[in-house]
Parts: structure tokens; C-alpha cells; sequence
């Protein structure tokens, strides 16, 4: 077991690699600071990422297919956005990640499916990926 500076380490190498280096280092200067937060940020590190990000049970693409999964069916499209941006470092491709889409459709349903969708192409958008497919409601669907 790793002592707690060895764990917050380890958790910010982790992060630093599914998030990048520059948002390591604003998560770090967060979880060092006494400010509104902090330990907010360090249970993340500690906790979501050393532990479980940083466990080899699964592959960190397969941890990004389950944790898309989950974001879509709760319908938390901020964080959605942050996991397709850490899913497109993990490997996922543009189809995959409608595949993903298609895949939670029967059980969560159309109305989570397309405010994920939202989430997803203005993600793509933003990474470069997907320039020209425009979101539902930028056709006047919803």
C-alpha cells in the first residue's frame, strides 16, 4: 500500500495521463491550496484516480466505455463532455462513441441518448474531430 504522498502522486501521474499535464497541474495547485474545494480535489485524486483510474482490472478504454455508459444514463452531460475528452486520449474513436450512444439508447432511452449526443458532437467539435454534424437542436429538432 502506498503511503498518502505516494497515492496523491500516483493519482495526479494518472490524471495526467487520461486528462493531460496542464490540467494535472491545475488539479494539484486545487488539492494544495486551503481554498473552497481543496479537499474535494484530493479525495478525486486519491480516490478516483489512484484507486480506481490507476487499477489494472480494466483497460482505461474499457473504463471509458463503462463511465460513458454511466454518464449518459444519468444524464450528466458536463462531466459526459469531460470523459469523452478523456475517452478520445483512452483510444475511442468517433464511431465508437455513437456506437456507445446506440448501445444505451434501449435502456435509458431517446431523450438521455440526445442530450448526450449534444454532449458528444460538441466535444468532437471542440477536439477537431466531427466539424460538420450538427446537434439536434441546431436543426430544430429539440
Amino acid at each position: 500500500m502506498k503511503n498518502l504522498e505516494e497515492k496523491l502522486a500516483y493519482g495526479l501521474k494518472v490524471f495526467g495521463e487520461i486528462m493531460g499535464e496542464d490540467k494535472a497541474a491545475g488539479l494539484r495547485a486545487a488539492s494544495e491550496s486551503t481554498g473552497f474545494g481543496s479537499d474535494i480535489s484530493r479525495l478525486a485524486i486519491n480516490y478516483a484516480f489512484a484507486d480506481v483510474w490507476g487499477d489494472d482490472k480494466l483497460e482505461r478504454k474499457q473504463r471509458s466505455l463503462v463511465t460513458l455508459g454511466i454518464l449518459i444514463a444519468n444524464r450528466q452531460t458536463l462531466e459526459l463532455k469531460n470523459h469523452v475528452r478523456i475517452a478520445v486520449r483512452n483510444g475511442l474513436s468517433a464511431r465508437e462513441l455513437e456506437g456507445v450512444l446506440m448501445q444505451a439508447l434501449p435502456y435509458v432511452g431517446f431523450p438521455a441518448v440526445a442530450s448526450a449526443t449534444t454532449a458528444v458532437l460538441e466535444t468532437l467539435r471542440e477536439l477537431g474531430i466531427d466539424t460538420t454534424t450538427r446537434t439536434s437542436e441546431e436543426r430544430g429538432l429539440l
